[in-house]
């Protein structure tokens, strides 16, 4: 199964989704798709079997994968200071894989009935959902 990873910025959050995912879903096919080096880099040190970065690099992916990952911000039109470009945005939204992302406050967007628990455990969370979108049982 394939597994997306969009990051923009530093790459941190996507760093740790590749991190915990490899832990927890060793063959799991990942992808690390950043809005720039940096951001690639980060999850490709993290285990990424595969990447790339950029736009339209984004945009293939997301049309490609089966569950995509990351922080909220992804979704947003300008979201981290402007590294989600409208066109990513529409591509991860317009994508039929299931959606598991992480709640930030960083890209002014407050989803009612959430808490604002620590990113690590928010990663946790994310990661045991994904878990149980691959095959349903932890290995």
């Amino acid at each position: 199964m394939n597994i997306l990873v969009i990051d923009a910025q530093g790459g941190g959050i996507g760093r740790q989704l590749v991190t915990k995912l490899m832990e927890r879903i060793p063959e799991a096919d990942i992808v690390a798709a950043g809005t720039n080096s940096m951001a690639t880099n980060a999850m490709i040190k993290a285990g990424a079997k595969r990447a790339a970065t950029g736009e339209n690099a984004i945009r293939y992916c997301a049309s490609q994968a089966q569950i995509i990952t990351g922080p909220i911000g992804i979704l947003v039109a300008n979201a981290m200071l402007g590294e989600i470009s409208p066109i990513i945005a529409e591509s991860v939204g317009s994508s039929t894989a299931p959606k598991v992302l992480v709640p930030t406050a960083h890209c002014n967007t407050i989803i009612a009935g959430t808490k604002a628990l620590p990113v690590k455990e928010c990663i946790e969370d994310a990661v045991d959902r994904i878990v149980s979108l691959y095959g349903g049982e932890e290995n």
